[in-house]
């Protein structure tokens, strides 16, 4: 079979020919239809992520859209290496293989799951989001970002605030759920300005961080205290991604003037919480109230594609 093969760390994958996989037992063989590019395919071939395979040659992707045996249409993640998801054929654990509703294409059944998924967690598991709250997504103009605005505001967020580097997909935001956006690509006194105001006395219920690094520490600056006042709501700030940089510094006076609570995203939650989250999404996105975009392109071209930025806002999908 055809696949997007690994034979080095650090270097694009090759279209090249590869064993067929044989399904072990509790495993499913799956007629690969799509799968999609992500941040972290490219981590874990890069060998900088904890995960990165140690022995090669592997197949890359972690998940994708495909048909088992039986004629059932699934998403499916956790490929036994040295298999993957950037092939005509991979195997993955029954568990991991979900029913796919047929009103979503190929290429948005590959590519919605693993970010809207991952946006649900960071809102429900992580942050505990309930109706009336405040949120402001840092890092809306992602795919990712684009998908918990959307989540945010289906989950009862009162008001939900977008921020980013990206003008143009600021622009259409607004069209997805957004009441107000921050361009992060700004003097930052203006942008210290800009989350002042946005987070006003109320402040905000929820951060969620997919930018980390400088843009952070200015949101910390502008939410800080510089007097003694009574105690505010809480704000409770998931730490995602650090596509602005991998550190922040904190000043203690961030922590002992306002109340606010930094967790991560840590840790895979139990199946059932999974399984209810990928349900959530997927039923949403079946009634049309969740959308991604995306690209597709012949898995034939992995390698021009691989290296090259992202359309910015759109998920790559490769189809063999």
């Amino acid at each position: 079979m055809k696949a997007a093969v690994l034979h080095e760390l650090g270097k694009a994958p090759r279209f090249a020919d590869f064993a067929e996989p044989t399904p072990g037992e509790e495993e499913a063989l799956v007629r690969v239809r799509a799968a999609s590019l992500k941040s972290v395919d490219k981590q874990l071939a890069s060998g900088a992520h904890f995960a990165s395979p140690r022995e090669l040659p592997v197949i890359c992707g972690t998940d994708g859209l495909g048909i088992l045996e039986d004629g059932t249409r699934v998403f499916f993640g956790g490929s036994r290496r040295p298999y993957g998801a950037m092939a005509e054929s991979t195997v993955a654990p029954r568990a991991f293989c979900f029913p796919v509703p047929v009103e979503l294409d190929d290429a948005t059944a590959a590519a919605l799951p693993n970010p809207a998924v991952s946006a649900w967690l960071s809102l429900t598991h992580c942050a505990k989001l309930v109706p009336g709250e405040i949120v402001l997504i840092l890092g809306a103009t992602g795919v990712t970002g684009k998908l918990a605005v959307q989540i945010a505001k289906l989950l009862g967020a009162t008001r939900v605030v977008g921020a980013g580097r990206n003008q143009q997909v600021l622009s259409a935001l607004r069209e997805l759920g957004t009441d107000t956006v921050i361009p992060l690509d700004q003097p930052e006194d203006s942008l210290k300005s800009a989350f002042a105001q946005e987070a006003g006395e109320a402040g905000f219920d929820v951060i969620i961080d997919y930018v980390w690094g400088r843009p952070t520490e200015v949101l910390l600056a502008a939410i800080t205290k510089s007097e003694f006042a009574a105690a505010a709501k809480p704000t409770r700030l998931v730490q995602v991604g650090e596509n602005a940089g991998p550190t922040i510094s904190l000043p203690a006076a961030v922590l002992r003037s306002t109340p606010l609570t930094i967790v991560g995203t840590g840790g895979i939650p139990s199946r059932e919480i999974l399984v209810d989250a990928m349900q959530q999404v997927m039923t949403r996105a079946a009634r049309g109230k969740l959308r991604i975009e995306t690209k597709r392109v012949p898995l034939a071209e992995i390698e021009r594609v691989w290296d090259r930025p992202q359309p910015s806002g759109r998920r790559i999908v490769l189809v063999p």
